[in-house]
């Protein structure tokens, strides 16, 4: 399933961007492409693109709170060429790695239904299918964890999510979880920089060991 900004699949998603595109012309306001390396070591999955955030820019967790701690631990562990992802033409590049979302398109209150997960699987599935068997992914949150297990064909009960959590999938895939990197979680402290940080410290060494 390959990706089209002019998809229009899900009618409550894609009739909440046309309000969108209304009320902030200059916005993207369009389904949201994966960004990164075109032949990544790892995927890194999020929601969905946020308001003021992809939404806005074009790219994943760029110009938002949410893309502060990504970028950042990003570009520690070398997978970024720079800690800040200000806007789609700053000339940032992801070094092994890429960046998609669940779902493609911004969803009102940042609450995509389960429908549209199901829908927008199809893009999750051949960018899984690109990377081959063997090949790591994080997911950012339970929706995320779920849309990959989802897109893999794997038993969600035998894969709970929890953060910090390593899952060896029967397809060869290594599936890490972290919660997900928003203001609230940030905000809370349920997610704090160390935390996030050994989370990619451990999939470091994975890499590594590979």
């Amino acid at each position: 399933m390959k990706f089209s900004l002019k998809c229009r699949d899900c009618p409550r998603l894609a009739g909440f961007l046309d309000q969108v595109r209304r009320d902030h012309p200059d916005y993207h306001a369009r389904p949201v492409a994966p960004f990164g390396d075109a032949n990544p070591r790892l995927l890194i999955v999020g929601l969905a693109p946020g308001m003021h955030g992809a939404n806005r820019s074009g790219r994943p967790f760029t110009g938002d709170y949410a893309g502060i701690l990504l970028y950042a631990t990003l570009h520690k562990f070398g997978l970024a060429s720079a800690a800040q992802s200000v806007s789609a033409d700053d000339g940032l590049q992801l070094r092994g790695c890429r960046i998609t979302n669940a779902v493609k398109c911004l969803p009102p209150q940042n609450k995509p239904g389960p429908a549209e997960v199901r829908q927008c699987n199809g893009y999750l599935q051949s960018e899984l299918a690109a990377m081959g068997k063997g090949s790591t992914v994080l997911a950012l949150g339970t929706v995320a964890h779920q849309a990959v297990l989802m897109a893999l064909d794997a038993r969600k009960a035998l894969f709970p999510f929890r953060h910090g959590a390593r899952h060896a999938l029967p397809n060869g895939f290594v599936l890490y979880d972290s919660y997900h990197c928003s203001r609230y979680n940030t905000n809370t402290r349920r997610l704090t920089p160390a935390m996030f940080e050994a989370v990619f410290a451990d999939i470091s060494k994975h890499l590594q060991s590979r």
